[in-house]
């Protein structure tokens, strides 16, 4: 099986250095930074407070899909459209895409401009780029995937590489479950640049987790998503179990990079509008988010210019 991983940040890179670990050709696909360092002197992986690194081929071109029997998708949700038309004319008519992004409607976007079967995959890990071709390893790294037809050899190279997945019909409730996960997490953190631990131990901050919660549960019910009985104390239960994490949407800010906030709570609050539920704590923490992005755009901007 030959895999792809077409965005290499640090999900992409910690299951695909995983897979190529365990014996499979695995080709990165990402930034000029991190490509270069992989080409030069392999992934660097931190991994159960053990570091590896990991040869393998890397390039910063779409065309690195061809001859994937597996592509592991992981560009940020905004991105989604855009690189799906790259890669589109380089896939095999018979891959299998897997999509491990944040957010629930990204398969469905992305089946629409690649013509092709998207598998939806709900991701449990903490990882952080650590540097160029450099992945750090934080917590958990199980699956949840939806069916395809290579359900039992997909299991069972993950499987070999170290990574429990598990399929399931219900894999379009559990990204939905890991959304509102997202949603009472990211942006907090983001706004705060604290860690998971130390964010819940602030006044107040369980309180509007409790709203964010809420106001994500009644949207989806209303969407026909199950949501499991015991959200919220998965939820809260987070802060112990990563209580180092800060969310992704943290590291993008400190670095300046646009979110994924419009695909985190800002879905809820679209979608929330067109139900006719109230969503004020989401709305909220969207505009901050996307209030700050503004802010550091232009700091990044008047420190270029001078």
């Amino acid at each position: 099986m030959k895999v792809a991983v077409m965005g290499a940040g640090s999900i992409g890179c910690y299951y695909g250095g995983l897979l190529a670990r365990a014996g499979l050709p695995v080709t990165l696909i990402g930034r000029r930074q991190h490509v270069d360092a992989v080409t030069e002197r392999g992934l660097l992986m931190d991994v159960g407070g053990e570091q590896h690194r990991v040869p393998m081929p890397a390039t910063t071109e779409a065309r690195g899909v061809a001859d994937a029997d597996l592509v592991l998708f992981c560009v940020k949700s905004g991105d989604t459209e855009a690189v799906g038309r790259e890669i589109a004319p380089h896939l095999r008519p018979d891959v299998t895409i897997l999509s491990l992004q944040n957010g629930v409607d990204n398969p469905e976007r992305l089946e629409a401009v690649v013509s092709r079967t998207v598998v939806p995959v709900a991701v449990y890990v903490a990882t952080e780029m650590a540097g160029p071709g450099h992945v750090r390893h934080k917590g958990r790294g199980d699956l949840v995937m939806g069916p395809s037809p290579r359900d039992a050899e997909i299991v069972a190279r993950f499987a070999a590489a170290g990574v429990p997945v598990q399929v399931s019909d219900q894999a379009m409730d559990a990204l939905w479950g890991k959304l509102i996960v997202n949603c009472a997490y990211n942006a907090l953190s983001a706004l705060t640049q604290l860690p998971y631990g130390r964010l819940l131990q602030m006044a107040g901050v369980e309180a509007v987790m409790r709203d964010i919660v809420a106001e994500c549960v009644a949207v989806a019910t209303a969407s026909g998503v199950s949501v499991a009985p015991d959200i919220l104390p998965a939820v809260l239960g987070l802060a112990r179990s990563m209580a180092t994490q800060k969310s992704s949407t943290a590291q993008d800010l400190s670095r300046g990079k646009p979110t994924e906030i419009d695909h985190l709570n800002g879905i809820v609050v679209r979608k929330g509008a067109e139900l006719g539920i109230p969503t004020p704590v989401n709305r909220v923490l969207v505009t901050l988010v996307k209030a700050v992005e503004v802010a550091r755009a232009e700091d990044a901007g008047m420190a270029s210019a001078t």
